[in-house]
């Protein structure tokens, strides 16, 4: 038998997932987040702020701001596709109507993820070994499993689950950096026929991470994979001419080779948005000497779990086989990413980008994996989210009923305020959820035939299930404690009726959450309080020189309003007594 790979996988273990079961699946853990939700703070009411604005004609379409306010991300695009969504669907609500795009980018993400472990799994270095009488995995059949499995890794990565539900500038990067990864799989092995098709995407893919705010990493993760898709053809050109066809392929123009034109498109994208101004000169975001090491480490131990441990795995099986393309490409991809986290102040954030890569290399840890690991992996697996999933329903419960006692004071506690809600429709979508979870657990400890990724079906089924439990029996509670909704509505209650309200010193978060949930007119206590504002709202901290831009003489203080959830973030409002 062949031996110069370490995947050892037969045909019976590369059965299909049930394409509807696994449809299903991403459905279960693409709705949950998007819908029934108000906006959080503080990046996704921001963003979603500035969404309005534009939409509104309130903000220019290249610098997106919220009143007057540049926006703190520098790409427009992700803004673009809320405020576009909610001119077009003016019959939805306006919160709805800007994640309808972002729950297509998430889609997206996990269709990108798919196909990039499929081609990669595709390469010749990448497919198991040849027995001596036959029964190994025909490619096609262990590509597909491979894919299914890196799929469901990707899922199960506990750090993916909120911020990919976010309207956040994030989750476009996070879309646009696993179409990058797709489309250096495939170049690095296509023909002639998907070429076009392909360097479009590519192009696309780059142009749109650009003008999501990440030109460098544009840059960094484009060089990288450019450089592995032309190790790639290299070898694989090298062996072809040892074959009269290799020796015909060998004899193509030079430019006819795609890594030539992606590198080109890649640098007319780069040029292109640097003439544009859209590329702002790099900066060291965090000094080597002042990061937390340990914080970090933290950070990605839980954010990435459980694909990090089979990573390592991975990269210990095919050290061997560190520069092919099924190893060399997602590698490079989630070494950037890692390395930004390090240096950026939002880690998790810059760390999301990592997770279709890694995921991708965990995949490539299954066909090497001894029965006892995956069945620790599955024990482990079972415990800790069951665990998750009855301590969410147990806080529910008590939520619901005051039984135990103990919780419901807990949440009293954290929540104070907080009047528990019932609905029966997200009480059955939980309840199908976990009677789910129940016969999963069951389908896998069963007896039956093996499949390579039988062992990733419970981590991600479980993360499915607590976001999920989150989504429902925790929502009305999640959006007391992290939308701004209550505060800006008790606000609005005290402001005359048609009239404005001057802000000072406000966040972005709080601006976007008083025109919203509170269907405020706010005007920047800057450009001087205009004669039909009869209310003033301030933070504590502005106070202190908050006599320096308005003539407090005409001002009264009323009342200091608090997030019920959140002694220590408060508003200070003022009623216009003269003047």
């Amino acid at each position: 038998m062949n031996t110069s790979t370490p995947a050892i996988v037969s045909q019976s273990a590369v059965r299909r997932l049930p394409r509807l079961a696994l449809i299903l699946f991403c459905v279960a853990y693409v709705l949950p987040g998007f819908l029934g939700r108000e906006p959080w703070k503080n990046a996704d009411v921001t963003a979603f702020g500035v969404m309005l604005e534009m939409a509104a004609g309130h903000s220019s379409w290249w610098h997106p701001q919220v009143l007057g306010i540049a926006a703190e991300e520098a790409g427009p695009l992700p803004y673009w596709l809320g405020a576009v969504f909610i001119k077009l669907l003016p019959f939805l609500p306006a919160d709805i109507a800007a994640r309808l795009p972002f729950g297509m980018l998430l889609a997206l993400t996990l269709v990108c993820t798919w196909y990039a472990v499929y081609q990669l799994a595709r390469q010749p270095a990448a497919q198991p070994v040849s027995f001596a009488f036959g029964g190994e995995a025909q490619p096609t059949d262990y590509a597909r499993a491979m894919a299914d499995t890196g799929l469901l890794a990707l899922v199960a990565c506990l750090g993916l689950a909120q911020l990919s539900h976010e309207t956040t500038p994030d989750l476009a990067r996070l879309a646009m950096v696993s179409a990058m990864l797709y489309s250096a799989a495939i170049l690095a092995h296509t023909d002639m026929r998907a070429l076009a098709r392909t360097l479009a995407v590519w192009t696309l893919s780059a142009w749109a991470l650009v003008l999501s705010g990440a030109p460098w990493i544009t840059a960094w993760l484009g060089a990288g994979l450019l450089l592995g898709m032309l190790l790639a053809r290299r070898a694989r050109q090298a062996a072809d001419d040892l074959s009269a066809h290799g020796a015909q392929d060998g004899a193509t123009p030079t430019w006819h080779n795609p890594v030539w034109w992606a590198t080109a498109l890649l640098v007319l994208v780069l040029l292109g948005s640097g003439l544009a101004g859209l590329v702002p000169a790099p900066e060291l975001q965090t000094p080597l000497s002042d990061i937390n090491w340990s914080s970090w480490g933290r950070l990605l131990l839980w954010f990435t779990w459980p694909a990090w441990p089979l990573v390592l795995w991975t990269l210990w099986r095919w050290r061997q086989k560190w520069l092919q393309p099924h190893v060399a490409l997602p590698l490079w991809a989630a070494t950037v990413s890692v390395a930004d986290s390090l240096l950026s102040p939002e880690r998790d954030r810059a760390l999301l980008l990592a997770l279709p890569a890694l995921a991708a290399l965990a995949a490539f840890a299954l066909p090497t994996l001894r029965r006892s690991v995956s069945a620790l992996i599955d024990w482990f697996t079972l415990l800790f989210f069951t665990g998750c999933g009855l301590v969410i329903w147990v806080i529910w419960l008590a939520m619901m009923t005051g039984v135990p006692a103990k919780p419901a004071a807990n949440v009293a506690k954290l929540a104070p305020g907080y009047v528990p809600e019932f609905s029966l429709f997200l009480f059955v979508v939980a309840a199908l959820a976990t009677g789910a979870w129940v016969w999963l657990v069951a389908w896998r400890v069963g007896k039956h035939r093996e499949a390579i990724w039988k062992s990733l079906v419970l981590p991600a089924a479980g993360s499915t299930l607590c976001w999920l439990l989150l989504m429902t029996l925790w929502l009305p509670l999640l959006d007391f404690g992290r939308s701004y909704g209550p505060i800006s509505r008790r606000i609005a209650s005290m402001v005359p009726p048609q009239t404005c309200v001057v802000a000072d010193g406000l966040s972005q978060a709080q601006i976007a959450a008083l025109q919203y949930h509170g269907g405020l007119m706010l005007q920047r206590s800057t450009t001087g309080p205009a004669p039909d504002c009869r209310t003033l709202v301030a933070t504590p901290g502005s106070q202190r020189t908050l006599d320096q831009r308005v003539d407090l003489t005409h001002w009264a203080y009323k009342a200091t309003v608090r997030r019920l959830s959140d002694n220590k973030e408060s508003l200070v409002v003022y009623q216009r007594v003269g003047g």
